[in-house]
This record gives structure tokens, sequence and C-alpha cells, in this order.
């Protein structure tokens, strides 16, 4: 038999209900589960353009393979010369902070290796990262697969200033960029 408390947790000197089997199974939760789906944003240091389309294609495949292996499910990876989007099923056993800590060092690694030209890599410090409601992953990924357009009349700082304003995130442009 398990022992459930009176409401407001283990009162001292308050007695305790005895469950049944069947009474603790209908309360209890065996497994934990979550939908968290984010699109993350990063770009190179400085937003140079490090990343041509052979690299880039490279990349994505890359990007998508840590997040596999973190436990999340990439839908969509993709980007321009100067920075990536991620459309990302965030595992529920890792944080946010800890998937793009993951990503953009394993991924800054690899590529300083890919090419003699990469050697002084490196993403920029911060990231944008911003959930996403599941009826809206067809749109999204959409979006990502259509950057090279994107970015024939739009630079990263406006798109990312764009998506700041979509989701309501104030920031202070003096420390948005490095």
């Amino acid at each position: 038999m398990a022992r459930c408390y009176p409401s407001g947790g283990n009162d001292l000197g308050k007695e305790s209900k005895e469950l049944t089997r069947a009474e603790t199974e209908s309360i209890a939760m065996p497994q934990s589960l979550s939908l968290v789906i984010i699109h993350v944003i990063f770009s190179t240091k400085e937003r140079r353009p490090f990343l041509d389309a052979g690299t880039r294609l490279q990349l994505h495949a890359y990007l998508a393979t840590i997040a596999r292996n973190a436990g999340c499910e990439a839908y969509r990876v993709g980007g321009v010369e100067d920075h990536v989007h991620l459309a990302i099923r965030l595992s529920r056993t890792i944080t946010i902070a800890g998937l793009v800590e993951t990503i953009k060092t394993s991924s800054s690694k690899w590529l300083k290796t890919l090419s003699p030209e990469l050697p002084l890599f490196s993403w920029q410090r911060g990231y944008g990262c911003f959930s996403v409601d599941p009826s809206e992953v067809d749109e999204l990924n959409e979006y990502i697969d259509d950057q090279v357009n994107h970015h024939r009349t739009r630079t990263f700082q406006e798109e990312f200033r764009m998506f700041l304003k979509k989701y309501g995130v104030e920031y202070d442009e003096a420390y948005v960029w490095d």
C-alpha cells in the first residue's frame, strides 16, 4: 500500500490515508511526456560569411546529427553564409542552453577541421530560441528551406530583429550582436 498525505504534504500530527494499489495507479504518472518545439537561430561571429554552399550542406547534416544524438528530433536545419536556423523537438531530458552549447561547441570544432580556411571559425556567443506551436512546424520548415531567397533582400540582423518582434522579446541593440 502507498501512503498518501493530506493536502499540503505530510502535515505532522495529522492522520494519513492508506491507498489501495488501484487508487495509486490512477494517480501515478509513470512517464514524463513533452512536446516542446523550438526555433534556434545563431550566426557566425561578426556575421562573417564562412559558410559556402558546400560547407552548409555538410554542416546542416552535422547539426541535425548532434541534435539527434542529444535525444532531440531535428525537423529542419538550414541557413546561409553567416547563420543557421534549426527547428527542433526538444528532448524532455535536456535544457535549451545545454543543447545549444553542445551544438555550437561540437560544430565549431568540427568546422575547423573541414577546411584550411576555417581554423579561425567561431559562432557568435549568443543565440535566439523561440517556442513554436506544433501547428506551425510546416510553416517554419518552409521558412528555413527558403533562407537563400529571404536573404536576397534581408540581412541576418534584419531577420533576427523581425523574430524578436514577432515573439515579443525585448532586447537592447547594444548587446545583441558580437
